[in-house]
């Protein structure tokens, strides 16, 4: 059981430093990712992924990076920025009658 209380906590921590980061790029940055198209939101998620990869394969240390775990917290936040989208879909259809 204590390893399930870790993985939990180690969740609840990753969450956390998630959150907090799109709270300080939506500072600078507003809610721009609600203007695009869910298909942008997955080329963006689909970028991250390559770039990951890159890195993995990459012998040489990048010339300019933020690292991996970088990459790793934007494709979660994308997908959460998804993930609203899609409700928003869904709600909205189901407002119009759509579903």
């Amino acid at each position: 059981m204590s390893q399930e209380r870790n993985t939990l906590e180690e969740y609840d921590e990753i969450l956390k430093e998630i959150r907090e980061l799109m709270i300080a790029k939506n500072a600078d940055y507003g809610d721009s990712w609600r203007t695009m198209r869910l298909s942008s939101i997955t080329d963006q998620i689909l970028v991250k992924a390559y770039r990951i990869r890159s890195l993995e394969e990459s012998k040489e240390p990048p010339k300019v990076s933020e690292g991996i775990e970088s990459e790793y917290r934007d494709i979660l936040n994308y997908s959460i920025f998804a993930l609203i989208k899609l409700r928003e879909t869904k709600a909205h259809s189901a407002d119009h009658g759509d579903l």
